[in-house]
C-alpha cells in the first residue's frame, strides 16, 4: 500500500470512529477496510478493473456501500466527476471536523490544501499559486534538464555494474522528482540527504503503514524546521520566496504544511508517472522511439500517458454540505462521495477506445490532475518533468527494453504505481 493510501485510510478510519464511536461500537477490532469499499482501487495492470466500466455504464453515480453507518457514493462518469469537483458550494473537502484530535491546528497530520475549504484554502492557495506559474517555473527548466541527464548517467553506470540491467525506479523515476522538489523548495545541500531518507520512507512501504505514516509526521517537522531557519535568511526557492513576499502573513506551521504538500503531491505521483509511463512506452516501441526523435509528439504523448494511467486514482473525498441531487440520486448530508478519476478518464462517452493508449488521439482535457478549485497546483511542473525526462531517456537509450515480462504493480494504492521497472539498456 502506498504512503498516501495509508494516510487517507487512516483518516477514513478516524472519520468513521468519530461518527459511530458514540454509539458504543467497539472499533478497536477493525483491522482493515472491507473490500466492498476499496475494490475501486484494484487494477488489472494499467487498467481499472472491468467492474469500474460495468458500474459506470450502468450507473455513473453509484452507491458503493454502507460502511458502519456511512453511505459511500462512487462517481465514475467523467461529466458527473467534473460536476462534483467543480461545486464547492455543495461539497466540502474539510475532513478535520470528523477526525477528532488529529484535525486540530496544532497536530498537523490532517489538513493542507486537499483537506480544507475556503476561506483557509483560498488564503493558502493564493500564497502558493504564484510559485507555480509558467514564468516562475521557467527558471527550473535548465535544472530539470541537468537533473535528468545526471540520472541517465547514473542509469548507465548502474547497468554497467549489473550486466546491462538496471531498475529505473530508484535510478530514474524516484530521484528526478525528488531533486526537482529540492530545487523548488530551495533546500540547502546539507539538508537534502535527510530529506531524501524521509522521501524514501514515504515511497518505500516495506515496513507497512506505521513506518510510512510516521514518515509523514517526520517530513512535516523537518520542513517546519527548514521554514524556521529561512525566516532570517530566506533561500532562493519557494519557501524563501513566500517569506520575502508575505512575511508574517503566514506562520511556520502553515508554510511548513504547504511545503510538505508540495513534497507529498509532487514526489510519489511524478515518480509513479515516470516509472509506469516508461513501461507503457516500452510496450509501444514506435511511440517510445517517436518521443525521442519528434519534438512535436512529446506533449501529446505525455497528455495521453497522464489520461491513460491517471496514477492518482481517486480525488480527495467530498462531503455534501446539504442534501444534493446528482445524476438522479438523492445524496444526503453526512454521506461521502468518492470521485474515481481513473474511471472517469476512461469514460466511453469521451470517444472511441478510451481504454487504449493512443497518443494520436486528439488532445482533450483530462482529470489526471483533478478539476476545479482543488485541481493540482503543481500540474505544470509535473508536465515539465515528464516532457523533459521521457524524450531524454528515449534519446540516450533508443534500444531500451523491459528485462521482465511481469511488473510488480502496487496493490490497493490511491497513488497507483509499480515497485520496480527492470530494463536492459541495449
Amino acid at each position: 500500500m502506498s504512503r498516501l493510501a495509508t494516510y487517507v485510510k487512516a483518516g477514513t478510519r478516524r472519520l468513521v470512529m468519530s461518527r459511530v464511536g458514540r454509539n458504543g461500537i467497539d472499533l478497536s477490532q477493525l483491522e482493515k477496510v472491507p473490500d466492498s469499499l476499496v475494490w475501486p482501487l484494484h487494477r488489472d495492470g494499467t487498467d481499472p478493473v472491468a467492474r469500474i466500466e460495468e458500474v459506470r455504464e450502468r450507473e455513473p453515480v453509484h452507491r458503493l456501500t454502507s460502511f458502519l453507518g456511512l453511505n459511500i457514493w462512487l462517481v465514475t462518469g467523467e461529466r458527473e466527476v467534473r460536476e462534483v469537483l467543480a461545486d464547492t458550494g455543495s461539497y466540502s473537502n474539510d475532513i478535520r471536523p470528523f477526525v477528532g484530535k488529529k484535525g486540530s491546528r496544532t497536530d498537523g497530520d490532517i489538513g493542507g490544501l486537499g483537506f480544507t475549504d475556503p476561506p483557509e484554502h483560498t488564503k493558502l492557495r493564493k500564497l502558493l499559486t504564484p510559485e507555480f506559474t509558467m514564468r516562475r517555473l521557467e527558471r527550473l527548466r535548465p535544472r530539470i534538464a541537468d537533473i535528468v541527464e545526471r540520472q541517465l548517467d547514473e542509469v548507465e553506470a548502474q547497468a554497467a555494474a549489473h550486466d546491462g540491467v538496471v531498475d529505473l525506479v530508484p535510478a530514474f523515476a524516484f530521484p528526478i522528482p525528488f531533486l526537482v522538489i529540492c530545487e523548488l523548495l530551495g533546500l540547502p545541500d546539507e539538508d537534502r540527504e535527510t530529506f531524501r531518507q524521509l522521501g524514501s520512507a514515504r515511497f518505500d512501504v516495506s515496513y507497512g503503514g506505521t513506518g510510512a505514516f510516521g514518515a509523514v509526521s517526520d517530513s512535516r517537522k523537518f520542513l517546519m524546521e527548514a521554514t524556521r531557519k529561512q525566516r532570517t535568511d530566506p533561500g532562493e526557492g519557494l519557501i524563501g520566496q513566500i517569506i520575502r513576499e508575505h512575511g508574517d502573513e503566514i506562520n511556520d506551521f502553515d508554510l511548513g504544511g504547504l511545503a510538505d504538500g508540495v513534497f507529498t503531491g509532487g514526489l510519489e505521483t511524478s515518480a509513479s508517472m515516470l516509472a509506469l509511463g516508461t513501461a507503457v512506452l516500452l510496450d509501444h516501441p514506435d511511440d517510445y522511439a517517436r518521443v525521442g526523435t519528434d519534438p512535436t509528439a512529446v506533449a501529446r504523448t505525455v497528455e495521453e500517458l497522464l489520461r491513460y494511467l491517471t496514477v492518482v486514482q481517486i480525488a480527495f473525498p467530498r462531503f455534501p454540505k446539504h442534501d444534493v441531487e446528482l445524476a438522479g440520486h438523492r445524496i444526503k448530508k453526512g454521506d461521502v462521495i468518492v470521485a474515481h478519476l481513473a474511471g472517469a478518464n476512461r469514460d466511453g462517452r469521451l470517444g472511441r477506445m478510451m481504454d487504449a493508449f493512443d497518443p494520436s488521439r486528439p488532445v482533450s482535457a483530462h482529470l489526471a490532475f483533478g478539476h476545479g478549485f482543488h485541481r493540482c497546483v503543481g500540474a505544470e511542473l509535473a508536465r515539465m518533468e515528464l516532457r523533459t525526462a521521457f524524450p531524454a531517456l528515449a534519446r540516450r537509450f533508443p534500444d531500451l527494453s523491459l528485462a521482465t515480462d511481469r511488473l510488480d504493480y502496487r496493490q490497493l494504492s490511491i497513488v497507483y504505481g509499480v515497485e520496480s521497472v527492470p530494463v536492459r539498456l541495449r
